[in-house]
């Protein structure tokens, strides 16, 4: 029996799947909402197509998560397909415009030219670093805006209250701040200065905890990562959330590819060149990129590294 694959189109409110054959020819399109009642439509569609199709889904952040956990529970075999792929995969089709079918089809498409895609599986611990991971960033975006106000706010009450290039996230300069700013006589300004201490403070808090949270799970998880020069807790469950179980990929240079690492060929003659890649998990690549910095600042072998 020929292979069929089924692309799918993830959105908050619905799913489109459209189902090809090998060659990639179109053989069937089906939209579900997303809802329980609708993945179990989609699946029971799906086995009108072919009894064990091959599942394609692109890679949506925090979209297709349900998504793919239903799919796999059922016994079925899923791909993330990149963003990227798909789009270049869509321009190149005959077929023009956009729409959901048109995107499921690409997303089909591309998993049929890319055999080697990451496999989806269910990493439970994986998961939850993610969230907490993405929660921390969240928080930690939130309290910057915050700073940047009050610094705003203090520079228009007493320029001397801002301490310039230092940190205003540790606890103790809060206090002594938020103790001068009482002092100050009443007004607007200065009570919006004490809410946004007041909310750096909490949001400092929470993440705090979040840190520690991290810091138990990481250490049971991975102490290897841990053990590497350059890797800290936050980065560390970055790496292992985002990889999501790094025996899902076939090598190395599998996982590189993924991470947005891996070199891209430049060149044609005799003379080899390459760039570097613009592509992948943009996340793990910025944490090879954070672990290559601080190696170069306080790790001798990667000195001598760059040296060589």
């Amino acid at each position: 029996m020929s292979m069929v694959v089924i692309g799918i189109d993830p959105h908050k409110s619905s799913h489109t799947a459209v189902a090809v054959d090998e060659a990639g020819r179109k053989l069937a399109q089906h939209t579900v909402p997303a809802t329980p009642d609708g993945l179990l439509r989609l699946h029971t569609w799906a086995a009108t197509c072919h009894p064990q199709p091959r599942w394609a889904v692109e890679d949506g952040r925090g979209i297709a998560g349900r998504l793919v956990r239903t799919l796999i529970g059922h016994g079925a075999t899923v791909v993330w397909v990149p963003p990227k792929l798909m789009a270049k995969t869509r321009a190149s089709a005959r077929t023009r415009g956009k729409s959901d079918p048109i995107d499921a089809l690409a997303i089909a498409r591309a998993a049929l030219r890319e055999p080697d895609l990451p496999t989806a599986h269910l990493d439970q611990p994986a998961l939850e670093l993610r969230l907490l991971s993405d929660r921390r960033e969240h928080l930690v975006g939130r309290r910057t805006a915050a700073i940047n106000q009050l610094r705003w706010h203090l520079h228009d009450l007493d320029p001397a209250l801002d301490p310039g290039k230092a940190s205003l996230t540790g606890p103790r300069r809060l206090s002594r701040l938020t103790a001068a700013l009482t002092a100050l006589p009443a007004g607007v300004r200065r009570d919006l200065a004490l809410d946004l201490t007041a909310e750096i403070t909490a949001f400092g808090a929470q993440i705090a905890r979040l840190e520690q949270q991290l810091s138990r799970q990481v250490t049971a998880l991975a102490p290897s990562l841990l053990a590497i020069v350059g890797i800290s807790v936050v980065t560390a469950a970055k790496i292992v959330g985002e990889t999501a179980g790094i025996a899902r990929f076939r090598s190395a240079s599998a996982f590189a590819m993924h991470a947005g690492t891996a070199p891209i060929p430049v060149w044609s003659g005799n003379r080899a060149q390459y760039r570097l890649n613009r592509g992948g998990n943009r996340q793990l690549n910025t944490c090879v990129h954070r672990v290559a910095i601080s190696q170069l600042a306080h790790h001798q072998p990667a000195r001598d590294y760059r040296a060589r």
